[in-house]
């Protein structure tokens, strides 16, 4: 995130990256989904961990990406926020046709997948 950027500003900053204009009920709808909308004027630094992983998704989401990288989303998360945004990431995934594609150490997180990949020594496999 860029420290001096609100929430808002945030979640529309790659939108504005390609020279397009934001569609403003679609990024109060990402806001409101991701418990942000009191939020939505604070900077970076006035926010939790929580809410800046949040903040992250919204900036993914603005873009509509059919696929969704999220590498260690909940590593520096207590358990209550990495409960949250593993919540928000799966509902992304059902309700906007998303896929999320998560890389996670967290065997715990990665049974809320539909399918788990496992790498090991370079070499990518369903077993463990």
């Amino acid at each position: 995130m860029i420290q001096e950027l609100t929430v808002e500003e945030n979640i529309i900053f790659p939108i504005s990256l390609g020279h397009n204009k934001p569609d403003r009920k679609k990024i109060d709808s990402i806001i409101n989904k991701l418990g942000l909308e009191k939020r939505k004027q604070h900077f970076p630094s006035q926010l939790s961990g929580g809410q800046q992983q949040r903040v992250a998704i919204g900036r993914a989401l603005a873009t509509e990406p059919k696929l969704i990288l999220a590498d260690e989303p909940t590593g520096n998360l207590d358990s209550k926020n990495s409960q949250e945004v593993i919540k928000i990431l799966w509902e992304i995934s059902k309700e906007y046709g998303r896929t999320v594609l998560l890389i996670t150490h967290n065997h715990d997180i990665a049974k809320v997948a539909d399918r788990i990949l496992y790498v090991k020594d370079g070499c990518v496999s369903e077993r463990r």
